[in-house]
């Protein structure tokens, strides 16, 4: 009598539990999330900082993502990340500095810009935003698309970013499971 009553318990609740360890697997990470990527603004011609086009660039910024809009949805960003600033860059965290003033929102730098797969690990196992916006070196945002699930390829329409396009903007889309949603991925081309 103990044991069927035992089994009759663990038949129902075990289905729940399997659940539930699914759903709090590493904390939220990318579950309903979006991931917003920009190319960093455009360089200097000597240092590691900005042009006066790539000094507009930011500051257009500021507004442009306080709230980011497009023709489908309007997202704010949550979370700003950035590539950890090297001798010859400083420029994704130049290209973020005045939307992060702005929303007074710190800039993130945890990673050099070819650990993408260390970024895509960390968002998946630590994010706690609905909206994460990432500047990054052109060389290494197709490798990031891949480290987050996607297919550069598809996502961007071309194998790798050109050199010199600095007005995209890739919106990859997280459902809840926190897999890549390919068919509302995509690049937007922003209008400056």
């Amino acid at each position: 009598m103990f044991m069927r009553k035992f089994l009759l318990v663990l038949v129902c609740f075990l289905p729940a539990l399997a659940v539930a360890h699914h759903e709090d697997k590493g904390g939220p990470g990318l579950r309903d999330a979006t991931v917003l990527i920009v190319r960093h603004a455009e360089k200097a011609s000597a240092g590691d900082g900005l042009s006066p086009q790539g000094e507009q660039r930011a500051i257009a910024y500021a507004s442009y993502f306080d709230p980011w809009r497009d023709d489908r949805e309007t997202l704010m960003p949550q979370r700003l990340i950035a590539t950890r600033d090297s001798k010859e860059s400083a420029r994704p965290r130049l290209t973020l500095t005045p939307l992060s003033q702005r929303i007074d929102l710190p800039i993130e730098q945890p990673f050099a810009d070819d650990q993408v797969d260390e970024l895509a690990k960390s968002l998946r196992r630590d994010n706690r935003a609905n909206v994460v916006l990432i500047a990054w070196h052109h060389g290494h945002i197709d490798k990031l698309i891949d480290a987050l699930g996607g297919n550069a390829g598809h996502v961007i329409g071309r194998k790798s970013w050109p050199e010199d396009v600095y007005n995209w903007v890739v919106v990859l889309h997280f459902d809840h499971h926190g897999e890549l949603d390919g068919n509302r991925s995509r690049v937007v081309v922003e209008p400056f």
